[in-house]
């Protein structure tokens, strides 16, 4: 299935599916596979997260989050670097294929590839998988009004902000804030990100 020139999704053996992103797979489907890999970006990973990403850190956690994906109201990909290292990891959840036809992102980079296009390129190839081969309508993302990272990579992306949600999520004892951003199908263009 091509997504457009220079994006394509093809089917690996074990890996599970991929998308090639200028001759580069940037995305893969969660596996037992990896593992090992997995869990030690993130311990190598956790100054990055702080309180912002709480990504499985055990082999039960690991393996409770692949039986999500299995659910149909959850979608996993590991974003992967040219060398097929693993960059981060995009997750869709509380998927409603019903009238909404939505999800919740989340998402997070391992170290030491934060900062390098990697989540971009990735969340681009995500939004394309999301509103085509799933046909969702729309997606949010609930972001920490501190976490600048993470607004910059959803605003590249074209996601719009909609506001507040004062008081929202407990973390260390404490509520904190949300933002609330978005996008829908109609607002990703096939020139987005990943064009660049």
């Amino acid at each position: 299935m091509v997504l457009t020139a220079t994006r394509s999704l093809s089917a690996t053996g074990t890996l599970g599916r991929q998308y090639t992103v200028k001759n580069h797979p940037i995305l893969e489907e969660p596996s037992p596979d990896r593992r090992h890999e997995f869990l030690s970006a993130v311990a190598r990973s956790r100054n990055l997260h702080q309180h912002w990403a709480h990504p499985p850190g055990t082999t039960e956690d690991f393996n409770q989050n692949l039986e999500r994906f299995r659910s149909g109201t959850h979608i996993g990909y590991w974003v992967c670097t040219e060398n097929g290292d693993l960059a981060g990891a995009i997750d869709i959840s509380e998927i409603d294929r019903r009238a909404f036809r939505s999800g919740h992102l989340a998402y997070y980079a391992f170290v030491p590839h934060s900062g390098h296009g990697y989540m971009t390129k990735g969340l681009g190839a995500v939004l394309d998988d999301a509103f085509g081969l799933h046909r969702l309508h729309r997606l949010e993302a609930y972001i920490d009004p501190d976490n600048e990272a993470s607004r910059q990579l959803v605003q590249r992306c074209g996601f719009r902000l909609e506001g507040l949600s004062p008081r929202t999520i407990k973390v260390a004892g404490r509520w904190r804030n949300l933002e609330r951003w978005a996008i829908v199908s109609e607002e990703w263009t096939a020139t987005g990100p990943l064009a660049v």
